[in-house]
């Protein structure tokens, strides 16, 4: 799979390693390593991270959903900033896009501007989601990546592909190397959520999931190296 432009998510847990919460220094330096042998390649690299790090607000009944949203979505933006510093003290050039005005801490998204900065060499990170409340990080890549023609949505997961049921309850669960968007969709296999699996669909976006814990498996996934599952649209 040839990769020119690609679109990584990372999830906060990730981030935050064997911690669980905020950051660990050790994971985000190793992320950005990979990814800088990607850009010194040549590769177009946009990143999207969710907040779980920070924020689950979905499992509180005493905060309103929407606030609860708007809340994760802040989450997302301190991870892009942060691991925008990590990436920049890493040797690369970055730039952070909110569906929102952050002030002077990001830029207001702009496709034009975005593409801009893919020209210039620059990791572009896409903070804040959506900007709306009820939309997932999921969604807000899945988003991002279409409106950016992306080649590719690499999914950086604790596990190291699809399986057809959850391996760590059953031993037998078998792994896709390769599975359509659609059958993701009728086994609800939960890849990502309805929203940005039918958007995948539509728009013929395809997707890659692999374990962020194996060595050098965002650089080759990167490269269109996956050791995972590929979901075609």
């Amino acid at each position: 799979m040839k990769m020119n432009r690609v679109f990584l998510k990372l999830s906060g847990e990730a981030l935050a390693g064997p911690k669980k919460t905020g950051f660990d220094e050790d994971t985000v330096k190793e992320v950005a390593r990979q990814v800088k042998l990607s850009v010194d390649a040549g590769v177009q690299v946009g990143i999207v991270i969710g907040g779980g790090n920070f924020w689950r607000g979905r499992t509180s009944d005493a905060i309103e959903r929407t606030k609860a949203d708007q809340i994760g979505m802040l989450a997302t933006v301190m991870n892009c900033i942060y691991v925008s510093e990590i990436f920049r003290n890493a040797g690369m050039q970055t730039e952070i896009f909110t569906p929102f005005a952050c002030g002077t801490m990001t830029q207001l998204f702009s496709k034009d501007q975005a593409n801009k900065c893919f020209a210039e060499g620059k990791v572009v990170f896409f903070a804040g989601g959506t900007g709306h409340p009820y939309f997932s990080t999921d969604t807000g890549i899945t988003l991002r990546a279409i409106e950016m023609e992306a080649d590719c949505i690499l999914l950086a997961k604790a596990i190291d592909g699809v399986y057809d049921s959850d391996p760590k309850v059953n031993p037998e669960a078998k792994k896709f190397d390769t599975i359509s968007i659609q059958e993701v969709i009728d086994r609800q296999l939960a890849v990502v959520d309805l929203t940005a699996s039918i958007m995948c669909m539509e728009h013929k976006m395809p997707m890659a999931v692999f374990s962020l814990n194996e060595p050098d498996g965002i650089a080759n996934a990167m490269q269109g190296r996956i050791n995972g599952t590929i979901v075609t649209a």
